[in-house]
């Protein structure tokens, strides 16, 4: 067979199987984010620990490529030097490398931004959660001022007021 015959046979037989898609819910259709048996804070829950270790991979990840990722480099670039005046090759090989240095930047600054912004929001958390003590140890402080403890208590025997 042709490859047009193999792709007409293909299309349609694609054209006879049904083919169903089900976005944003579960495939019985019970699932209802924040309505019935979804709590309404969601379902996702993760830890500092968590965070952490995600931070702490992107910033593995991140040196590992930054000293491995441009290993190829000097070799690609020596082979698209050489080849250059007899061969399309050289070209293509440049292309290549700069596309894999392209690339391996988009990985390192994405990596690198995953392990800032975790890093960030692990030490802005760590200070909210100091802020919020602090104004709850300050809130049960005046409280203690106004429990019936700690208030003044009328002397007895002496009227409350007035003059004779």
């Amino acid at each position: 067979m042709s490859f047009a015959n193999d792709w007409e046979q293909l299309k349609k037989d694609a054209g006879q199987s049904s083919t169903h898609m089900q976005l944003n819910q579960a495939p019985d259709g019970s699932f209802r984010p924040g309505r019935g048996g979804s709590s309404p804070s969601g379902d996702l829950q993760v830890s500092q620990k968590d965070l952490a270790a995600v931070g702490n991979e992107a910033y593995k990840i991140y040196h590992r490529l930054k000293k491995d990722g441009s290993h190829a480099h000097a070799s690609t670039d020596a082979a698209k030097t050489s080849l250059s005046g007899d061969f399309e090759l050289a070209a293509a090989l440049g292309h290549v490398n700069a596309r894999w240095e392209s690339q391996l930047q988009t990985v390192l600054d994405a990596c690198a931004h995953i392990s800032n912004h975790l890093d960030f929001t692990r030490k802005a958390h760590a200070g909210d959660e100091e802020w919020i003590r602090v104004q709850l140890s300050k809130i049960a402080e005046l409280d203690k001022g106004f429990d019936e403890s700690t208030r003044p208590q009328p002397r007895s025997g002496r009227p409350s007021g007035g003059g004779a």
